[in-house]
């Protein structure tokens, strides 16, 4: 019997403790989605300013990245599950602290700015921990599924979390947001709760500075685990084009009708991607099929610059939002398979700083480019530089270019002082 391309949604009913993960998973982004509505309305409301709203984000980028890095070494000291409930705990007291400040008669700003940091900490720890814990709780052969089913889950919760909330203040207030995603978030634990515990393998009592070290070096050490992140925070700087919209509908003479079906176009395809990606995870070759993924998007990217009018443009996006979503997928399943247990939680703390790292960096490198160049032709070489550095990598990172899935990690040829943790079995 052929096998159906559309992602297998028998995990869910064989797997009681990936039932309850899915069931936690959902409830927290549109819990978040629903308060990420509130917080710029809120403080435009408060302040009327932008740039107040562009702190908050970066102080929640800042405490994100910190609780990644610390959450990443917790992970591999202690019981995953204990890691998972404290910080989802904590979360949902600082979103149920950010309603009280609401319903206040003159809310404080500063407490905005303080949960921010709170959540972005306490919740990047919560989410490494997830993370790490995954592996355990399906099974490795597992992974494409598992990966496919949590990101059709979060990609269905930003198109939906964000018109409930808008609706939610459009007919109440802030607070109620702020008070219903408390609520979410604190029942989240009651799925979790039903979790094993998840102590990570061969814990010892190292310092937590030289855990964290230890966790760089693999990746320098791991030849496949440390290309995946290379490739996917380059992967995470074609995000960039975002900021471009404004300008590219512009050009078009599109108006604000044309910014929200480009911005709706790339999550469609990363929809469409998560729902139709079952093949990937029999896929042979799958280094190559990561590498072809970034460098399609990059030259997809391209030629945005090159078309004349909205509609390829929407289409070439829809594409676009496609194969990172494949390649998003493909990096979960490589990280977490030739990744040992031990080091679970540094290794997949790292690959989701690539993020803060390669979105920023990309937005930056565009935008300068804008300001010297005219919108069309910026994106055009944005994609085109991205696209031959794509290209660069393909050419140098052999291992996974190579990488087939047959071969499984103990069969990696040690390149100088390898660890022995790296022999893990696909």
């Amino acid at each position: 019997m052929a096998s159906s391309i559309f992602v297998d949604f028998s995990l869910l009913k064989h797997n009681a403790n990936f039932r309850a993960v899915f069931a936690a998973r959902m409830m927290s982004v549109i819990a978040l989605g629903i308060l990420t509505v509130a917080v710029p309305v809120q403080i435009h409301q408060l302040t009327g300013s932008a740039l107040q709203v562009g702190i908050v984000i970066a102080l929640d980028g800042i405490g994100m990245f910190i609780g990644l890095l610390a959450g990443g070494v917790l992970a591999d000291l202690h019981d995953r599950r204990r890691l998972i409930l404290l910080a989802r705990g904590l979360c949902g007291v600082g979103f149920l602290l950010l309603a009280l400040n609401g319903f206040l008669s003159e809310p404080s700003l500063a407490a905005l700015y303080l949960v921010s940091l709170w959540d972005g900490f306490f919740g990047a720890i919560g989410m490494t921990a997830l993370m790490a814990a995954i592996p355990t709780l399906v099974g490795r052969e597992n992974l494409p599924a598992a990966g496919a089913l949590s990101m059709l889950t979060v990609r269905f919760g930003a198109i939906l979390a964000p018109l409930i909330g808008g609706l939610i203040i459009a007919s109440a207030d802030v607070s109620w947001n702020y008070l219903i995603a408390g609520l979410g978030t604190l029942g989240t634990l009651i799925p979790l709760f039903r979790l094993p515990t998840l102590l990570p393998g061969e814990r010892g009592d190292e310092h937590p500075l030289r855990a964290m070290i230890d966790g760089f070096a693999f990746l320098g050490q791991n030849r496949i685990v440390g290309a995946v992140i290379a490739v996917g925070t380059l992967q995470s700087a074609l995000s960039a084009i975002r900021v471009m919209f404004p300008s590219i509908a512009e050009n078009f003479g599109a108006g604000s009708m044309g910014i929200g079906l480009m911005y709706s176009a790339v999550p469609l395809g990363a929809m469409i991607g998560a729902f139709t990606s079952s093949w990937v995870g029999r896929f042979p070759l799958p280094g190559q099929l990561l590498l072809g993924c970034v460098c399609g998007a990059s030259a997809l990217l391209a030629s945005i610059g090159l078309v004349g009018h909205l509609v390829p443009a929407v289409c070439i996006l829809v594409v676009f939002g496609y194969l990172g979503s494949i390649a998003s997928l493909m990096q979960y399943t490589l990280v977490q398979t030739h990744t040992p247990d031990q080091m679970l939680g540094r290794v997949n703390s790292l690959w989701a700083a690539q993020d803060v790292v390669g979105d920023p960096g990309g937005s930056i490198a565009m935008g300068s480019l804008s300001r010297v160049l005219a919108p069309m032709v910026s994106v055009f070489w944005f994609g085109s530089g991205v696209f031959l550095i794509g290209v660069a990598m393909s050419v140098g990172f052999r291992s996974l270019r190579t990488l087939s899935k047959s071969v499984t990690a103990a069969d990696e040829e040690p390149v100088g002082d390898i660890l022995a943790t790296d022999r893990v079995v696909q």
